[in-house]
């Protein structure tokens, strides 16, 4: 599986015969009839207006879609009508290819056939966007492709504005654990929007993770974190408002963050030596123009929340006992018998409990997937306490305030690595 190319013989036909390109747009996608001739558009005007006299192809990498989707792809070009918005017809119109990737189901495995297509195609940079965007617009092309064909950075990590609720996975760990961790300030770690150049895709596709849960769902958190710690020159680009189909956290996401939870403790436990150097987080360059676009509202359900951390609390007990120290617990537990109108998941107690898990997490890295899935699950109840609480806490706030207490979360992240170091050194002797 791990040497089994992400293209089909048909694609790999299709790329030769096209030769060699600067630019590589990869759109993954699954059953995104709605959305992806918007996304294709948007892609193909940036390259005509950003970047004229490259050589460029738009690529649809699709995961077995039952609808149109493809067939879309196919269909949308935007230049017999480019006169009209544009003052010059680009020099080389983007080539368009939509094709179904090999390997395990999931975005990872979108992305190796994307990269392994930038490769063929010799491309000095290489963009994934999402295809699932309404937000999405000619600018980001330049915004993404800018830094590496310009500045040259390799890695661009997108950097939006969004609602205080959506993206509640990023805000309350991913964001703050690689920050304290790795040492980088890198804001959407697991955006979905990314440039690459040729250096990093070639080392991309080096790695041994192409078979693995990282190819199903890991991919945009190992690909971040890969990049800060193998001492790549990462950025990130402001692209405004990020408007796409937002999930209810009770709802929607407690799967989505199991899924990145165990990229992110995995990821842990094979850069130890690097995180165990790092003092302090460092900004990143930034590119672009930080506009004050509004994201619209996500609506979520405290009450839900506090219910499914009051039952998981109940449900995990004795289980949680098993490798969480028992001050621990009783300090869950107090929280969970507080009254609805006192609920608070406070940040320390959040900090300490990720810290906790990730110990814990490493300590069983080598046994069976199912052991390692049975403590990832038991962490969603308390991730949606802490999402109850920053709700709470940040209900009369505008976004901008709320910004703030993320920013304070990541503080005590950083604060509290001491006990990380102290729980882990522990552990291992």
């Amino acid at each position: 599986m791990e040497n089994q190319s992400g293209l089909t013989e048909e694609a790999r036909d299709q790329i030769e015969e096209m030769g060699k390109a600067d630019l590589l747009v990869g759109i993954p996608s699954f059953n995104n009839e709605k959305t992806i001739a918007h996304a294709v558009r948007a892609v193909q005007y940036g390259l005509a207006k950003y970047f004229p006299k490259f050589r460029s192809v738009v690529m649809n990498s699709d995961g077995g879609s039952t609808d149109r989707t493809r067939e879309i792809v196919k269909k949308t070009s935007i230049y017999p009508d480019l006169d009209t918005i544009l003052i010059r017809h680009p020099v080389r119109p983007a080539r368009n290819l939509s094709a179904p990737y090999h390997g395990i189901p999931g975005k990872g495995s979108a992305f190796k056939a994307i990269f392994e297509a930038a490769k063929l195609l010799k491309a000095r940079a290489c963009l994934v966007v999402d295809s699932d965007l309404r937000s999405i617009n000619p600018e980001w092309v330049e915004l993404l492709a800018g830094p590496i064909v310009i500045k040259g950075y390799d890695y661009v990590s997108p950097l939006y504005s969004r609602h205080k609720y959506d993206g509640t996975i990023t805000n309350s760990i991913v964001y703050p654990l690689t920050r304290a961790l790795y040492g980088l300030r890198v804001r959407q770690p697991i955006g979905g929007d990314f440039g690459f150049s040729s250096k990093l895709v070639k080392s991309f596709l080096t790695k041994d993770v192409w078979g693995t849960d990282v190819a199903r769902y890991g991919i945009d958190i190992w690909m971040t974190t890969t990049a800060i710690n193998e001492g790549y020159k990462v950025c990130q680009s402001y692209l405004g408002a990020k408007i796409h189909d937002a999930k209810d956290p009770g709802k929607d996401l407690g799967p989505m963050f199991k899924q990145v939870v165990v990229t992110l403790f995995q990821l842990i436990c094979d850069y130890e030596a690097q995180w165990k150097q790092v003092t302090h987080a460092k900004p990143t360059a930034v590119y672009g123009f930080r506009s004050e676009a509004s994201p619209e509202p996500v609506v979520v359900n405290r009450r839900f929340l506090i219910d499914k951390f009051r039952k998981g609390a109940i449900e995990n007990r004795d289980y949680w006992l098993t490798f969480l120290p028992p001050e621990r617990v009783r300090q869950l537990e107090k929280v969970a018998k507080l009254p609805l109108q006192e609920f608070n998941l406070s940040q320390r107690l959040w900090v300490k409990t990720i810290y906790d898990f990730a110990v814990a997490y490493c300590q069983k890295k080598a046994a069976p997937p199912e052991v390692k899935d049975r403590l990832l699950e038991s962490l969603i109840p308390i991730y949606f306490g802490r999402t109850a609480s920053f709700i709470i806490e940040t209900k009369q706030m505008p976004t901008y305030e709320a910004e703030e207490v993320i920013e304070r979360l990541c503080d005590k992240f950083e604060k509290l690595k001491p006990y990380l170091l102290e729980r882990w050194d522990s552990i291992s002797k």
